[in-house]
C-alpha cells in the first residue's frame, strides 16, 4: 500500500473492500481502509473503477483521495503527529459529537496543506496546518 503508484494504491483499496464484503481475513491496514469505505456508501461502487479520473473543477470528488485523506488523518491521530493533533481532534469531538464529521473538517486542512506544498514546491507547512485546525 505504501507506494506512489496510483494504480497499485487503487487496486489495494479495491481488494481490501472486496475481501471485507466477502468476510475474508484482512490485514490491519486492509481493515482500516474497509471501515473507511463502509462509512462512504457513495464510494463503494466507484472504487471498482480503477482508471476513472476525478476533477474537482467538474464537481467530482475523488473517492480514492478522500479515503486516503481519512487514512492519513487517522494515522496522524494514532501517532499524535504533528504534535497536538490528537488534542485538537478530541476537543472537536466534544464540540461536534460526530467523529466522521470531525474527520471531514480536519481533512480539508490536510488537503489544503498538500495542495499548497505541491503548488509552491515546498515542504508541508505543519505549523500552518495545526494553527488552521486550532481555529476549527
Amino acid at each position: 500500500m505504501f507506494t506512489s503508484d496510483r494504480s497499485k494504491q487503487r487496486q489495494y483499496l479495491k481488494q481490501a473492500w472486496e475481501k471485507y464484503t466477502k468476510q475474508e481475513q484482512l490485514e490491519p491496514l486492509e481493515l482500516q481502509l474497509a471501515k473507511i469505505v463502509e462509512k462512504h456508501p457513495e464510494y463503494q461502487n466507484l472504487i471498482n473503477n480503477l482508471n476513472s479520473e476525478y476533477f474537482p473543477e467538474q464537481g467530482k470528488t475523488n473517492p480514492f483521495l478522500h479515503i486516503n485523506l481519512h487514512l492519513t488523518l487517522q494515522d496522524q491521530l494514532t501517532m499524535d503527529q504533528p504534535k497536538g493533533i490528537r488534542g485538537i481532534h478530541n476537543k472537536l469531538l466534544v464540540k461536534i459529537k460526530d467523529e466522521h464529521e470531525v474527520e471531514h473538517l480536519m481533512m480539508k486542512h490536510i488537503a489544503e496543506m498538500i495542495f499548497n506544498a505541491q503548488k509552491n514546491k515546498a515542504a508541508f507547512d505543519l505549523d500552518g496546518y495545526i494553527n488552521a485546525l486550532k481555529e476549527l
